[in-house]
C-alpha cells in the first residue's frame, strides 16, 4: 500500500507556502466520526471534532477510550501509543476551532426519519463561514447529491464527497466522490489525504448512493426477501455469501452491523431518487425497525447479541414474523 508523505500536500501553494496537512476538522463524533478521528489521528494529523454539547464531548472521549482498548486486544498497539493518539483528538461545540483546519469532514450521525440534506447544508454553512478559501470541505454522506449539498457555498469548487465504508478501520477503500464544481485541486488534496490514512482510493462523479451504498442495499434487500420465503435461515444466508463468494460478511450480518435504521434511511432516499423497486425496503427490514431491533448496536437485529457476541437469531418463522 503506498503511503503519501504528509508534506506533499498542497491546494494553493501561494497561500499553504509550507504545503501540509496539519490538522483535521470534523463535524459529528459518532461511531463514524471516531473511527476517522482514530485513523488520522493514528497517522500523526491532529484532530478537531465539533458535537452539540460539552457533556457529548465527554461521552465520544470515553467511547473513543473503549474504542483504543478494543483495538489494542486486537492489534496490538501500546498504551504509550494510545496516550499519542488521544492527544491528537480534541473536541469543542464552537465551530472557530476548526477555523485553521486544513480539511473538514461532516460526519455527523442523524438517526431521525428523512433525509438530512438541510441539515448537512447548514453544517456547509457554519464551516466555510470560519475556514480559510483554500480549506477543503467534505461531507461523508453516500446517499446524498454533493452538488447540492455545495449549493450554500461561496466556493463551491472545494467540496468533495468523502465515503468512508464502515468499518472506517478496517474497510480498505474511500470513494471520493467529485461534484458538479468541484475542482481537480480539492479533488487530489483528499485523494492524498485518503492514501496517507492507508485507504485505496475509489474516484467518481457523484451519483446518490456512490457504488458501495447502492450495490449493498441491494443485496441485503434480496437476503430479506429470501429470508421472507422461508428458503434458509439468516445463518445459512449469510454463511453461503461469505464462505461462498469470500465476503467478510453476508448481508445481514452486515446489515446489523451498519445498522438497520441506517440501512431504511439509505433505502428510502434512494427510492425516493431513482423511483425503482430494488430500493424499497423489505417488510422484514421494516418489521425489525418498527420493533428498534436496529442491529449490534441495540443488541438486536437479524441477530440477538450478548456483549457484541451473536447468541441467536431473531427471525426463526418468517412466515409468522412478517403477516400477524
Amino acid at each position: 500500500m503506498t503511503v503519501e508523505p504528509i508534506e506533499d500536500y498542497a491546494l494553493k501553494t501561494r497561500v499553504r507556502k509550507k504545503g501540509g496537512l496539519q490538522k483535521v476538522g470534523l463535524v459529528g463524533c459518532g461511531n463514524m466520526g471516531q473511527e476517522i478521528a482514530y485513523l488520522v489521528a493514528r497517522n500523526g494529523i491532529n484532530v478537531e471534532f465539533i458535537d452539540l454539547t460539552e457533556e457529548r464531548i465527554a461521552e465520544v472521549f470515553i467511547e473513543l477510550n473503549q474504542k483504543l482498548d478494543n483495538i489494542i486486544d486486537k492489534w496490538g498497539p501500546t498504551e504509550s501509543e494510545k496516550r499519542a493518539i488521544l492527544s491528537r483528538i480534541h473536541g469543542s461545540t464552537d465551530y472557530s476551532n476548526v477555523s485553521d483546519c486544513d480539511l473538514v469532514i461532516e460526519t455527523i450521525n442523524n438517526r431521525k426519519p428523512g433525509t438530512s440534506l438541510e441539515l448537512r447544508k447548514e453544517v456547509f454553512r457554519k464551516v466555510e463561514a470560519v475556514v480559510r478559501e483554500d480549506t477543503v470541505i467534505a461531507s461523508n454522506t453516500s446517499t446524498l447529491i454533493i452538488s447540492e449539498l455545495a449549493s450554500v457555498l461561496k466556493h463551491p469548487e472545494r467540496a468533495v464527497g468523502l465515503h468512508f465504508l464502515p468499518s472506517a478501520i478496517s474497510g480498505g477503500v474511500v470513494e471520493v466522490v467529485r461534484g458538479l464544481h468541484t475542482n481537480q485541486a480539492s479533488v487530489e488534496f483528499v485523494e492524498k489525504f485518503a492514501r496517507t490514512i492507508g485507504k485505496k482510493v475509489i474516484p467518481l462523479f457523484e451519483s446518490p448512493g456512490n457504488i458501495s451504498t447502492r450495490l449493498i442495499v441491494v443485496l441485503i434487500n434480496e437476503a430479506c426477501e429470501t429470508l421472507m420465503e422461508g428458503v434458509a435461515s439468516a445463518p445459512d444466508i449469510d454463511a453461503t455469501m461469505r464462505l461462498g463468494f469470500g465476503l467478510q460478511f453476508g448481508p445481514l450480518e452486515m446489515a446489523d452491523r451498519i445498522g438497520l435504521d441506517k440501512v431504511i434511511k439509505w433505502m428510502n432516499n434512494l427510492y425516493q431518487e431513482f423511483g425503482e423497486r430494488k430500493f424499497k425496503p423489505n417488510p422484514v427490514l421494516k418489521r425489525l425497525y418498527r420493533l428498534g431491533y436496529h442491529g449490534k448496536r441495540t443488541g438486536q437485529g437479524f441477530y440477538v447479541y450478548e456483549k457484541g457476541k451473536v447468541v441467536g437469531q431473531t427471525i426463526t418463522c418468517p412466515e409468522i414474523f412478517v403477516h400477524n
